[in-house]
Parts: structure tokens; C-alpha cells; sequence
């Protein structure tokens, strides 16, 4: 009896398993609301509040017009640890990720995550206090730079060090403590995108780079892999599990809807980040 009820119980729950994996899009849209992991609330111009608390920016304003494409009244952010984006997803406490993590191939393939096409490209910059003797790249040598742990930033930062440009990385679990550990004197310079840099320079400009844009490159293990993947290298996407491909092809649809009217290019230019760059995120 016992094993016959055991038998049941499991076949319920595959059962169960099967109707949320085979349709995932259907289960948001019967709960009414799709959830998002992020980890970069008051990041400026990604996510931040007003002073009425309401959300502001523009991956606030690319989920809610995915969103209404896609049929689904209500949009929900889940707040969390850059850590805990990918692992979360995978264990459903959100059905997506927008959060300003780019598609790379070792995500895609050992974290075993599906990505939308991207929605907007990011690079580095190297990022210093106004006031600080650091008057060029070169002077970084022996320097302790910041960045955010598990980033395509802190990637290139790394390079940097491997280079014998600079001393060393300390990497944290949000995009804005690099930078008041820099404004702290915790570290020298910050390497980080262009985008968080609008926002941190936004009211106190106290902020000033050095040399040239950094492109994002992939380490050398996945180098001939990310070759061949179909997206630029530093192209935000929006992370899917890889159980639910209608949702990843009916994301596509919706970006590629945005990209038709116009209507991604208006909210990227409304928070100073379009540019060339931005026109074609696909090779």
C-alpha cells in the first residue's frame, strides 16, 4: 500500500512538473504577474525609486512594456543578491531575469540558462574620483580596482591585473558599493559600465574616467565559443530557464517588437544611453 501511494504521489508530481515546464508562459499568465530577479534596485539609470516610491528606469520601463506585450497585467520585481539571480531562477522563486547581466555562453551553458536577445549593449570604462592623482591608465599600476562580483566587469578588471596594469580586484555583490568603496578610499578605481557611471554621476559629479571604452571580451576558455553565439559580447538579455522556450521565443517577439515601433530606442534615449552601438546587438 504504502509503495502504491508513493507511486501516486510521484506521478502527481511529474505530472504537475510536466503542465509547468511544457507551459510556461500560460502559467504566468493565468497567475496574472511575471517576476523578475533583480539586484540592482537604486542603481541609476538601470532601476531606482522615486521620491514617491514608485520604480524608475530603463530596464524598469523594457519589463513593463514586455509586460503588456506579452499579455501579462501585473510586472513584479523580486529583490536579491547578484549571487542568487541564476540559482533563484532555477529554482523558480522568479520567472525571469532582468537585471543587467549580459548573455555569455558560460551562463548559457554551465549555469544552464536560456537568454532573450539582447536589449541593450554595455562596455567598461575606468572610473576614478575627480580629484584623484590617477591621471591615466598607466597609473593604475599597484592599484586596487572595484568591480561586482560574477561580471563581464570585473572580467576585464581581471585582465587588467593579468596585464601588470594594475594590483588587484575587489569585487562586491551590487553595482553601487565599488563606488562609494571608491568615494571611501577602500579602492583607486572602479571598473564598471557606462550605463551604472551615468547614474553615479548624476547630482554629485564628483566622477572622471580614464583612456578609452573597454569592450567586453570573454575569457580565453570560452573564447571560441562566444565566436560563434549569435549576440554581441556585453548585450544585455533577459535570463529564462531553459525548460521554457515558448516564453524565450515569445520574449524575442516582444524585443523585436520594440526594436520595429521605435519603442526600445525612446526608452534608451530617454536615460542618455543611446548611441550607434545600440542598432544591431546581433552579429
Amino acid at each position: 500500500m504504502k509503495s502504491k501511494f508513493a507511486s501516486l504521489a510521484l506521478a502527481a508530481l511529474m505530472a504537475f512538473t510536466g503542465v509547468a515546464n511544457a507551459g510556461c508562459l500560460d502559467y504566468i499568465k493565468k497567475a496574472g504577474v511575471i517576476k523578475a530577479g533583480n539586484a540592482t534596485l537604486g542603481t541609476k539609470p538601470f532601476l531606482y525609486k522615486n521620491e514617491d516610491g514608485s520604480l524608475a528606469g530603463f530596464e524598469w520601463e523594457i519589463f513593463q512594456e514586455l509586460g503588456k506585450r506579452l499579455g501579462i497585467a501585473r510586472q513584479e520585481y523580486v529583490l536579491t543578491e547578484w549571487t542568487t539571480l541564476i540559482p533563484g531562477l532555477k529554482a523558480s522563486r522568479w520567472d525571469i531575469i532582468l537585471s543587467s547581466m549580459a548573455s555569455t555562453q558560460e551562463r548559457i551553458q554551465n549555469a544552464g540558462v536560456a537568454f532573450s536577445n539582447p536589449y541593450m549593449l554595455l562596455y567598461d570604462v575606468v572610473i576614478v574620483k575627480k580629484d584623484s592623482p590617477i591621471k591615466s591608465v598607466a597609473d593604475l599600476k599597484g592599484k586596487i580596482l572595484g568591480s561586482t562580483l560574477g561580471t563581464l566587469d570585473s572580467l576585464n578588471a581581471n585582465v587588467l591585473v593579468q596585464q601588470g596594469l594594475a594590483g588587484s580586484v575587489l569585487d562586491f555583490n551590487d553595482f553601487a558599493l565599488p563606488f562609494t568603496a571608491l568615494r571611501n578610499g577602500q579602492v583607486d578605481a572602479v571598473v564598471m559600465d557606462q550605463g551604472t557611471l551615468l547614474g553615479q554621476q548624476e547630482g554629485l559629479n564628483d566622477l572622471r574616467t580614464l583612456g578609452e571604452p573597454i569592450t567586453y571580451r570573454a575569457k580565453p576558455e570560452w573564447a571560441e565559443a562566444e565566436a560563434k553565439a549569435p549576440y554581441v559580447l556585453g548585450g544585455l538579455a533577459i535570463g529564462i530557464r531553459k525548460d521554457c522556450p515558448e516564453l524565450v521565443t515569445a520574449v524575442n517577439d516582444a524585443l523585436a517588437s520594440m526594436d520595429a515601433d521605435g519603442t526600445r530606442k525612446k526608452i534608451v534615449e530617454k536615460y542618455g544611453m543611446w548611441s550607434g552601438l545600440q542598432v544591431k546587438l546581433l552579429k
